[in-house]
């Protein structure tokens, strides 16, 4: 890659040459391509059922909780165990709009294609805020895939290029189908948010 598609920080350059390699796999050649997340699944030998095949396995007071008052504390998850094929199985969160969900997907997606050995789902301690947190949450695989993924679906090389040209978050959201928020996260993670400022006011003025 040119040193110039690459983010400032250590870090970030981890991530952009991993989520470089995805896109190369995807069959992506330029960064301003859309990546789709669920084509990709399919190459990570994952299998994306949707929430309603499931549904009719859950108690009303389970699928209350997870469609209802717990929608918000979930976003996606991955079966423990593998099927006979050999396929993972993936439930995303069903409250949750597409781009949310590609995100979701793409972090899964990276959980595969970066070796992550999966965590544990079980419930075992609380957070600081004293929710249960159920599985054996490793900060550190969870922060590669996710922001691996995000790189993926945003590339850095891609975002300047748009920052340059003074569009909003909005518009390259729009661009990549994916959320604002997670725009704006590489913005700032990749150390665009001066430049993205900037920009936006002169083309806006």
């Amino acid at each position: 890659m040119d040193p110039s598609d690459l983010p400032p920080t250590p870090k970030g350059r981890h991530h952009e040459i991993r989520a470089a390699g995805l896109r190369d796999f995807a069959g992506l050649r330029r960064p301003d391509q859309k990546l789709d997340p669920f084509r990709l699944a399919k190459y990570a030998n994952l299998l994306v059922v949707p929430f309603e095949v499931i549904e009719k396995q859950l108690s009303a007071e389970t699928l209350g909780h997870l469609i209802g008052e717990g929608k918000d504390m979930w976003s996606g998850g991955a079966a423990s165990r593998t099927l006979p094929n050999g396929q993972k199985l993936i439930i995303l969160n069903p409250t949750h709009g597409r781009t949310r969900q590609h995100a979701t997907l793409m972090e899964e997606v990276c959980h595969v294609f970066l070796g992550h050995q999966p965590s544990r789902l079980a419930i075992e301690r609380k957070d600081k805020k004293g929710k249960i947190v159920a599985r054996d949450y490793n900060e550190a695989i969870e922060e590669e895939a996710y922001s691996t993924g995000a790189a993926a679906l945003v590339p850095y090389a891609a975002l300047k290029k748009f920052i340059s040209e003074g569009k909003s978050s909005r518009e390259i959201a729009r661009h990549f189908d994916v959320s604002r928020a997670l725009v704006e996260f590489r913005i700032k993670i990749s150390r665009l948010w001066d430049d993205y400022k900037e920009n936006l006011f002169e083309h806006r003025d």
